[in-house]
């Protein structure tokens, strides 16, 4: 399998305790108060809770006393026998009095009743009224009512319109407060951060000295702007925090505040972005507002790209859309500024070649600090960082850990830290030992194990897949030295080869790549030659490969067929329409780029060939330790395949990753 792509690093971690209380909008105050509701509030509440208790009573009052229901049966049984003194009905409704009480229920339970209600069925010609009149019993008779209570009437008829009315009056008071009422759409959605006891300071950010030292001017002209302004000196009116995911841009912003000791209002780019065209411009106009009321003060925006890109440069839908517009209006805030507001924009993001040009001249965002990943001393300094509060073992060395992890940015080294605490306390560990680093780091980078049955067919030609790679990574010059190979399932695949370099390094010569092809092929060279036949367990080593390879013709200049000029674009930076791009190469540069990728792979396959075929014992003996062991370290892998000792070099390249895809 070929090795996998550097790791992409990720977002920079925060401190462990949470430095900032939010205080939403400038106008509130600091200090946390118990809200009140307005007097407007109010009296739309009392107006409810009235209506409410209305209707309650209405149906109290309105409800009748509580009468004793009876069967027709005994209701006219106690009229033949003139028990029954007077009645009153209602349609078929019958309530009355009877002489002498009458037990009822019949049984233990009877309760002597006077007082009753009935109902006299429709089919009833029982003869009743001559036995009423007979008996002597007082009859009295009340209309029907066929129409609806005129306290119903009001409440359902009218109560809804009155509501809303009332509703709609109070929104359009509301709404004329506030500019309109679409006026609270164009509020500022910022929030704004006061320093705690907590707070963040460059004692919080570590690996990234040199972006440190360039903020330390902003956070000098925020403390003593006279020193600057007595000179005619004016501080840089926008920064723009240019790197990777994960690097620490925005921890860098907030330190610059803590360190100023100045509110920190801080949103996202793509908050200013919504269905209303005008939204994000108004939204725009209101942050800088209330940040110059704030003066001094600091507006952070992450993820400039949202809105910054390049107008005209790619797909728009006219000039008047509401990026545009809300894009305009940055420009425009910015230019407002003389230098003596106090106010400082700080922009982060991680494609700085997209932005428009109109953003990064002169006056606007005219100073960039480039966040790079930090080198083998700045994650050590990382890894002191987030370790303050985690008991670690004496056999934890902190520089050995750095060493083990090129690439790593600031996330990835705090995620490192959290997964090694948490598999310390999964094995009951009162302190996080080495072996837990170990473990959490094989976790991140080759991922978790599976437990799954591999046949024996199977596991045996994940072995030799494996032992392909491992041998080439041992037998080619400069190649990273290989820390462990594994048949044991992780992630999606299979079976890992782990190699990690010594140190760091910045520059890729030809002859490395070329290497570096061969071994992500030797998982595949492996299995023809034992088995004559292949699998489709490579085919994230072809993936790779073929990136490589691509990058060597297309953008490196490493092939005299194509020449030293650049005909791809860099990774993510493709356009949506190649056809229409006027930069895009022609159709025969294109074929022979595509010709030239499929030379260098081939010729890099026939040297894995030639060399595992040259060194079969090398492959059978680390394939049967495998199968042996499942796991190996590094000396033991390179005893298994022969070998006294690993390789050091001085100078390595980031570290790389081969697995076997489970297809």
């Amino acid at each position: 399998m070929a090795d996998a792509p550097t790791r992409k690093p990720q977002q920079q971690p925060q401190e462990h305790k949470q430095p900032w209380r939010v205080e939403g909008h400038k106008d509130q105050p600091q200090q946390p108060q118990r809200a009140m509701p307005p007097p407007r509030s109010r009296f739309w509440w009392f107006v409810v809770a009235a209506l409410v208790l209305n209707i309650v009573l209405s149906f109290a009052l309105s409800g009748k006393p509580s009468v004793t229901k009876v069967p027709y049966t005994l209701f006219y049984k106690q009229v033949q026998a003139g028990n029954v003194s007077e009645i009153s009905s209602k349609g078929q409704e019958i309530q009355g009095d009877f002489k002498k009480a009458v037990g009822y229920p019949p049984g233990k339970d009877a309760k002597q009743i006077t007082q009753f209600q009935t109902v006299r069925p429709d089919f009833g010609d029982d003869g009743l009224t001559q036995a009423l009149l007979k008996n002597n019993v007082t009859v009295n008779a009340h209309p029907v009512e066929t129409g609806t209570p005129l306290w119903q009437t009001i409440v359902f008829g009218f109560g809804p319109t009155l509501l809303l009315v009332g509703l709609f009056i109070a929104l359009m008071r509301r709404g004329s407060g506030a500019g309109g009422m679409l006026g609270s759409f164009g509020r500022s959605t910022a929030k704004r951060y006061e320093h705690s006891e907590n707070r963040t300071t460059f004692k919080d950010v570590a690996g990234i000295e040199e972006a440190e030292q360039e903020l330390m001017e902003v956070v000098d002209f925020l403390r003593n702007p006279q020193r600057y302004l007595k000179v005619g000196g004016a501080i840089p009116k926008g920064v723009l925090l240019a790197g990777a995911p994960g690097t620490g841009k925005t921890l860098l912003a907030r330190a610059v505040a803590g360190e100023a000791d100045v509110p920190f209002f801080s949103i996202s780019a793509s908050e200013f972005i919504e269905a209303i065209v005008g939204v994000g411009a108004s939204r725009v106009r209101d942050l800088f507002r209330v940040a110059k009321e704030a003066a001094p003060a600091i507006i952070f925006i992450d993820e400039l790209d949202a809105i910054g890109r390049s107008r005209g440069g790619g797909v728009s839908f006219g000039g008047n859309d509401e990026r545009e517009q809300t894009l305009n209006q940055i420009l425009t805030e910015m230019d407002g500024f003389t230098g003596a507001e106090g106010v400082i924009v700080l922009a982060a993001t991680n494609r700085p070649e997209i932005l428009d040009q109109a953003l990064l001249r002169p006056g606007r965002f005219d100073r960039r600090v480039f966040v790079n990943p930090p080198d083998k001393d700045g994650r050590k300094q990382i890894l002191m960082v987030h370790t303050r509060s985690v008991p670690l073992a004496d056999d934890v060395e902190l520089s050995q850990v750095a060493a083990s992890t090129p690439g790593m940015v600031g996330a990835d080294l705090r995620n490192l830290v959290n997964e090694a605490a948490l598999t310390a306390a999964r094995r009951n560990h009162e302190r996080v030992h080495a072996a837990d680093f170990s473990d959490a780091l094989e976790k991140i980078v080759l991922g978790t194990e599976r437990r799954i049955t591999l046949s024996p067919e199977e596991r045996e030609r994940t072995a030799y897949h494996e032992s392909g790679h491992a041998v080439l990574g041992m037998l080619e010059p400069g190649a990273d030295p290989v820390r462990k190979v594994s048949i044991i399932p992780r992630g999606q695949a299979l079976g890992v080869t782990f190699q990690s370099p010594e140190a760091d390094r910045y520059g890729y010569g030809a002859k490395y790549l070329r290497g570096r092809i061969v071994g992500a092929l030797g998982g595949r060279a492996a299995e023809q030659i034992v088995y004559g036949d292949v699998t489709t367990g490579a085919e994230s080593d072809l993936e790779q490969v073929t990136a490589i390879a691509r990058q060597m013709v297309g953008r490196w200049g490493m092939s005299d067929a194509v020449g030293l000029v650049s005909v791809l674009p860099r990774p993510g930076n493709e356009s949506p329409f190649p056809a229409a791009d006027s930069n895009a190469p022609a159709e025969s540069t294109r074929e022979l780029v595509d010709a030239e990728v499929r030379r260098i792979v081939d010729e890099c396959y026939s040297q894995a060939l030639e060399r595992l075929q040259d060194n079969r014992h090398r492959l059978d003996s680390l394939a049967h330790a495998l199968l042996e062991h499942e796991t190996l370290d590094e000396q033991d892998a390179y005893r298994a395949a022969g070998f006294d000792e690993p390789p050091r070099a001085a100078a390595e390249p980031p570290a790389t990753v081969s697995a076997r895809d489970l297809q």
